[in-house]
């Protein structure tokens, strides 16, 4: 098979970590006779510094003209740190999401079992967890009207939903539960807010068409609580932009290191394969970054944008046994610390040689 892929390394140690899942990408095509076509694209801060804006138009038509997009990070501390800042990196984000339709962020949530004593959880609550968490990307409050008034001394963001826009995500959410466990629930604030009963009245009316998924519907507060308490009671959760952000982050430690997590963003165009971390400046150029979660985020490339379901699984087989013989970064690691690089040629070689 024809593999297009478009590769944006972004920020910080968003070079360093794809570089990493190449690696293992390119290994499985080789591996599995693939013909692998990839162009590197800018954006974020470095395509700020260059051309002036974070997600040029020639790296949307590089993204439109992909079959995926393998992504790194977004983030710079001199925009952080700056705010009158008129452009910034993350606005690259939220750019690409819009321009390519990509309106469902899927964030896998498991736990490895080498490393359940790392997470902040007790053992017998995480080992087993494995649920997945379905973000609403392109509407809510991150895309409603926002501004100041009185002088600039009051400031409102508008969190404003369609019918067509819950829909999408929830019918996404169904066609999941029916491939795991059954089970799909739909987080909102529905006591509060009327955009949330507008979710709550929706998935109402479509359950009833999936007679085998039980639906529960949970308010965002006790699913925040509830992720802490007994996260191996969720399957699927389906929930809007801002709610989804914000869980997906608190989700994430329960497997020990925010390093392990992948995420996909799918829709209407091309999607998006990355990690859920950030960019992490700190470590930038320092081969220490944790390159698990890009590596994996690899894998779900190929099980999603091309259904190749063996050539994801050896990635994932590849990590386990990463972890496994301890090959790891140090920000999990208990003895020796590897490279960043060391880490992806480690698993680029067990996948050459399985």
């Amino acid at each position: 098979m024809k593999l297009k892929l478009a590769v944006l390394p972004g920020d910080g140690i968003g070079p360093e970590i794809v570089d990493q899942a190449m690696k293992a990408v390119k290994a499985v095509s080789l591996k599995f006779k693939h013909e692998l076509e990839f162009e590197f694209g800018l954006t974020g801060a470095v395509a700020i510094d260059e051309v002036g804006e974070p997600y040029p138009e020639k790296t949307h038509q590089l993204c439109m003209n992909a079959d995926a997009v393998l992504f790194g990070a977004i983030g710079d501390p001199k925009y952080d740190n700056n705010p009158k800042a008129t452009v910034r990196p993350e606005q690259g984000l939220l750019l690409m999401r819009k321009k390519l339709g990509l309106y469902a962020n899927i964030r896998p949530v498991e736990t490895f079992e080498s490393l359940l004593h790392k997470s902040p959880l007790r053992r017998e609550l995480v080992e087993g967890a494995d649920f997945v968490a379905i973000r609403e990307l392109t509407g809510g409050i991150y895309f409603g009207e926002k501004g100041r008034k009185d002088d600039g001394n009051t400031a409102f963001d508008t969190c404003t939903y369609t019918r067509e826009e819950i829909e999408r995500i929830l019918k996404l959410g169904y066609e999941f539960a029916m491939k795991r466990n059954k089970k799909l629930t739909v987080v909102d604030k529905a006591n509060v807010l009327e955009s949330s009963r507008l979710w709550r009245e929706i998935a109402q009316e479509m359950a009833p068409n999936y007679p085998e998924v039980t639906t529960e519907y949970m308010f965002v507060d006790n699913a925040a609580m509830q992720i802490i308490q007994w996260p191996k009671n969720f399957d699927v959760m389906v929930t809007e932009n801002m709610f989804g952000d914000i869980l997906t982050d608190e989700a994430s430690v329960i497997t020990g290191s925010l390093g392990l997590l992948p995420s996909a963003s799918i829709g209407i165009h091309t999607s998006v394969f990355e990690p859920i971390h950030g960019s992490y400046p700190q470590a930038a150029g320092k081969d220490i970054a944790n390159p698990i979660a890009t590596i994996l985020s690899a894998a779900m490339l190929f099980e999603y944008a091309f259904d190749l379901k063996e050539e994801g699984k050896l990635i994932r087989d590849a990590v386990a046994a990463s972890m496994a013989e301890k090959v790891v970064t140090e920000d999990i690691a208990e003895g020796k610390a590897y490279k960043t690089s060391e880490v992806g040629d480690w698993i680029a070689d067990y996948i050459a040689k399985a």
